[in-house]
């Protein structure tokens, strides 16, 4: 099935934000959702690529992390505050952009917007499947998160500095990354998905970060091998935006020309 799938490495010149990009001149606004433990501060490097390009920016803190610790969140919320972002600035020509787990409601978000949609890209993320949950997507890890969360009074207690060892991370990023994470609502990570479309039916990009694993998920691979999802290889760790930031950039803004 490999064979199948379209697949580029980004050159190296790609980490630099060079030579022409293939996205049109309408101004595309970026919705930027973070993954577990974070708030919309870990884009913060990524965001003058993007704007540089005079394309609109939105990075998104997610209820119940970062500055809106306190707001008591399931996965259906975290559905809503991107959905109701987009609603509430009347965004159009929209990418939106999930990493890590925050691939699962955007996936579900993607849906909800309709026609303000031009692309989804999922950033080394996880993807919804109907009925389904963060911890049963990943069955090494279930057991071993439920548990934590149980200990941790509903909460997925913060990342570590060795969950960050191998990922291409400086040890200033490892520092920054860890500092800024906030326990994350356990609740988001066990309640299933509800799709409203088919993740098959969504303009998308995945992008695999090789030095967490040099393949998809099962449930990603079959979406690749599909008409309307691409993917996009970067030769770092699990959190570009902290080890290759412009060259993540590059990617979005190429995502986003793929997607017109």
């Amino acid at each position: 099935m490999w064979s199948t799938v379209r697949s580029r490495l980004l050159p190296q010149e790609a980490r630099g934000i060079v030579g022409p990009l293939r996205y049109v001149a309408a101004m595309t606004n970026f919705v930027l959702v973070p993954g577990a433990w974070l708030g919309s501060w870990a884009w913060s490097d990524v965001l003058p690529g993007l704007r540089a390009a005079r394309h609109g920016v939105h990075p998104l803190t997610l209820s119940g992390l970062a500055d809106k610790q306190g707001v008591k969140a399931g996965q259906q919320t975290h559905v809503d505050d991107i959905v109701g972002l987009v609603e509430r600035l009347d965004l159009r020509d929209v990418v939106l952009v999930g990493h890590s787990y925050s691939g699962i409601p955007v996936g579900q978000a993607a849906g909800r917007i309709g026609d303000r949609l031009a692309r989804a890209v999922f950033v080394d993320a996880s993807v919804p499947v109907e009925g389904g949950s963060f911890v049963s997507g990943w069955p090494e890890g279930r057991a071993q998160v439920e548990a934590a969360i149980a200990a941790h009074d509903g909460f997925w207690p913060p990342l570590t500095a060795a969950d960050c060892a191998g990922q291409g991370l400086s040890e200033k990023e490892v520092a920054r990354l860890v500092a800024g994470a906030t326990p994350h609502p356990g609740a988001t990570l066990t309640e299933p998905a509800v799709l409203t479309t088919p993740q098959a039916d969504l303009p998308a990009t995945y992008v695999k970060c090789l030095l967490d694993g040099d393949r998809p998920s099962r449930e990603v691979a079959e979406l690749l091998a599909g008409e309307r999802w691409e993917l996009v290889t970067m030769d770092t760790g699990h959190w570009p935006m902290f080890s290759r930031p412009r060259e993540l950039a590059r990617v979005l803004l190429d995502a986003a020309g793929e997607g017109r």
